[in-house]
C-alpha cells in the first residue's frame, strides 16, 4: 500500500437476497484453497484472451487490490504485476495488505468487469463501495473497460467444439437464475410487507401524537400568558 495513505471508514454493503447469497451459504464450510484452481484457470484465460489488461496496470504493479463479493464467504486478492499476476482466494484479506478493496454483490462485480453497467453510477449509489486508494481502482476499471471482457464468450472460446454446448447451458443457467431471483424478490416482499405496514402505521400514529403534543404545548403557553 502507498506510504501515508489513510483509509476512511466505509459503510458496509449489505448482500441482496439472491441465488448467489444462497450459494454462498452452501460454500461457507468449503476451504478457499479448494476453489483456487478455478481462479488460476480464469487468470490464465484472461491472460490469453486479454493480454493488454494487465499491461494497462503496469504503473500499479505493486498495488494489489482486494475484490470482496459480499454475498460469498471469501475474497479475491488480485496482484496485477504483469510478469507474475495472481488471483488468490482468501477467507479474509487484511486491509493493510492491499492498496484498495472493492466491496459489492457478485452480480454487480461481474457486470462491472464486463462493462455492462456504469461504474460511476454503482459507486455513487453505494451498490459498490471502495475502501482505500481510489486511483488504483480507477486504473483497474479503465483497464477492464478497454479489454472488452465477455466471460461467457471467453470461456466458450477456450472449449473448442464444446463452445456451442457451453453457450446453450450458460444461457439456460442465466435464465434460471433470473427466475429464481424474481421468486426470491416475491418472497422477500411477502415476508417484510406486514412489518412495513406495521411500521408505517406506527409512524403515522407517532406523527399524530407529536402534532397533538405541539397543540397542547401551545395551549398551555397561551393559558400561562393569560
Amino acid at each position: 500500500m502507498r506510504e501515508g495513505h489513510v483509509r476512511a471508514a466505509v459503510t458496509p454493503v449489505q448482500p441482496p437476497l439472491s441465488p448467489v447469497l444462497l450459494l454462498g451459504l452452501a460454500l461457507r464450510p468449503l476451504r478457499p484453497a479448494l476453489l483456487q484452481p478455478v481462479f488460476d484457470g480464469v487468470l490464465k484465460m484472461l491472460r490469453r484472451r486479454h493480454p493488454e489488461l494487465l499491461d494497462r496496470m503496469a504503473d500499479y504493479a505493486s498495488q494489489p487490490v482486494c475484490i470482496d463479493p459480499v454475498d460469498l464467504p471469501f475474497m479475491i486478492l488480485l496482484d496485477p504485476h504483469p510478469d507474475d499476476p495472481r488471483l488468490t482466494v482468501r477467507r479474509e484479506v487484511d486491509p493493510q495488505e492491499v492498496a484498495a478493496t472493492i466491496h459489492g454483490p457478485l452480480e454487480m462485480l461481474l457486470a462491472l468487469a464486463e462493462g455492462k453497467v456504469d461504474g460511476d453510477a454503482l459507486f455513487f449509489t453505494r451498490r459498490l463501495v471502495i475502501e482505500g486508494d481510489t486511483e488504483v481502482v480507477v486504473a483497474l476499471r479503465n483497464a477492464i473497460d478497454g479489454a472488452g471482457i465477455d466471460l461467457i464468450e471467453d470461456v466458450a472460446a477456450e472449449l473448442g467444439p464444446l463452445a456451442g454446448l457451453f453457450r446453450s447451458c450458460a444461457s439456460t443457467a442465466v435464465g434460471l437464475l433470473g427466475r429464481i431471483q424474481q421468486d426470491l424478490e416475491t418472497l422477500r416482499a411477502a415476508v417484510i410487507a406486514p412489518t412495513v405496514k406495521t411500521a408505517d402505521a406506527q409512524g403515522a400514529r407517532i406523527a399524530q401524537l407529536e402534532t397533538e403534543l405541539k397543540t397542547l404545548r401551545k395551549a398551555a403557553r397561551r393559558g400561562g400568558l393569560a
